[in-house]
């Protein structure tokens, strides 16, 4: 499979994104060396291939337009081809419901969100897919939080998710 990837800069922090000739794949946070080079292998055993570092490639300029508009406040919901072949099963529905049905500044419990896919009581299994999002930010499981009202886990970190729901207006900005 021909895998492309890039690192860019983000409000977060440096993200990976790779995109096979279905669609974006992979957005990864933290994509510093040890990140990149452990996801880049991850990708490679998964999807078979070797991933080509492609910086200008036309597949990923879409992507990377969208990512600075968003960060920018210009885009509230992605249009970008994606490619679900890293999850399946109750995660890829749990994904498909969150990208469908989440729009950008609001928030859904674990619990909610395991009830629209027909398995209420599975809040921890939908816990396990967030941490498994091959997609987030496009896939915003930033989304996701405690029904309790505590913010839940991030697996970007949860500073990043904190920052991520005050740019959608979710939380207010820090202090400091």
């Amino acid at each position: 499979m021909d895998i492309e990837w890039v690192v860019v800069g983000s409000d977060v922090g440096p993200l990976l994104l790779a995109a096979t000739d279905a669609g974006l794949v992979c957005v990864a946070f933290h994509a510093e060396d040890g990140v990149r080079d452990g996801t880049l292998a991850r990708l490679s055993a998964r999807l078979g291939g070797k991933p080509v570092h492609a910086p200008g490639s036309p597949r990923l300029a879409e992507p990377i337009r969208q990512l600075e508009a968003y960060f920018a406040g210009r885009l509230r919901e992605f249009d970008l081809p994606l490619d679900w072949s890293l999850c399946t099963g109750f995660n890829r529905r749990v994904l498909r419901e969150l990208a469908a049905e989440v729009p950008y500044g609001t928030v859904v419990g674990y619990g909610d969100l395991a009830a629209r896919v027909g398995s209420p009581g599975a809040s921890q299994a939908v816990g396990l897919a967030m941490g498994a999002n091959p997609l987030p930010l496009v896939v915003a499981c930033h989304r996701v939080v405690e029904s309790g009202g505590g913010i839940g886990g991030f697996g970007g970190g949860v500073e990043t998710k904190r920052r991520l729901l005050a740019l959608e207006g979710v939380l207010p900005e820090p202090l400091f």
